[in-house]
C-alpha cells in the first residue's frame, strides 16, 4: 500500500460499550413510547409504591404536604440515586437514574392533568392527590398548563438522559479514590 494512503483499521468496541448503548437506545424508545401512550407503563408498577411510601413519609407535616408527599417521593427516590452514581463517578449509571427521574415526572404531569377530570383510578379509591392540592393552591383551574410544565421538564430531563447515556457509554464504571490515581509518590523527586 503506498505510504501517502492512510490505512484502514477497523476498531471493535467493548462489550460494555455496546451493552449500554444498546440500553440507552431501549431507554430512549421506551421512553419515546410512554411519552406516545400517556398512559400507565410497566414502569409505573415500581413507581406506584414509591409514590404511596411517600405519603406515609410525608405524613407528619400536614394535608397538604402528605398529599404532596406521593408525587414528591417518587421523583426525590430516583434523585437520590443520581446523586448516588456521580458521587462514585459512575456516570452511566446516574444518566439511567436521571431518566428515570424525567418518566416520573411525566407520570406525576399525568396525575395533575387529571386533576379536574379525576378519571384515573386511584389505589383503594381515595382522595385524588392533585385535585386536593391545586384546589387548596386555587389554581385547579390550571392543572392542564401546571402538568404541560412538569412534563416539559420531564422532556428536557429525558433529553439530557439520553445523551448523557451515549455520551458515557464508554466512561469507566467509576474513577479510583485519589490516592490510587495519584502519579506522585513518596519515592517521586521533590
Amino acid at each position: 500500500m503506498p505510504e501517502n494512503i492512510p490505512s484502514v483499521t477497523t476498531t471493535r468496541w467493548p462489550a460494555a460499550r455496546v451493552a449500554r448503548v444498546v440500553s440507552t437506545t431501549a431507554l430512549l424508545l421506551y421512553g419515546i413510547a410512554i411519552l406516545r401512550g400517556g398512559e400507565f407503563a410497566a414502569i409505573d408498577n415500581v413507581n406506584l409504591p414509591i409514590h404511596e411510601t411517600g405519603h406515609i413519609v410525608f405524613g407528619m407535616f400536614g394535608e397538604l404536604i402528605t398529599a404532596m408527599g406521593g408525587s414528591l417521593f417518587q421523583v426525590i427516590v430516583p434523585l437520590v440515586f443520581v446523586g448516588y452514581f456521580l458521587r462514585r463517578r459512575e456516570q452511566y449509571a446516574a444518566s439511567v437514574a436521571l431518566w428515570w427521574v424525567a418518566e416520573n415526572l411525566w407520570y406525576v404531569a399525568t396525575y395533575v392533568a387529571d386533576a379536574q377530570e379525576q378519571a384515573l383510578p386511584l389505589v383503594g379509591g381515595g382522595e385524588h392527590d392533585w385535585a386536593f392540592i391545586l384546589a387548596e393552591l386555587d389554581v385547579l383551574r390550571y392543572d392542564d398548563r401546571i402538568a404541560a410544565m412538569i412534563r416539559f421538564v420531564g422532556i428536557v430531563l429525558f433529553v439530557i438522559a439520553i445523551l448523557w447515556g451515549y455520551a458515557s457509554a464508554d466512561a469507566p464504571r467509576g474513577i479510583p479514590a485519589a490516592s490510587e490515581s495519584s502519579s506522585l509518590t513518596s519515592e517521586s523527586p521533590k
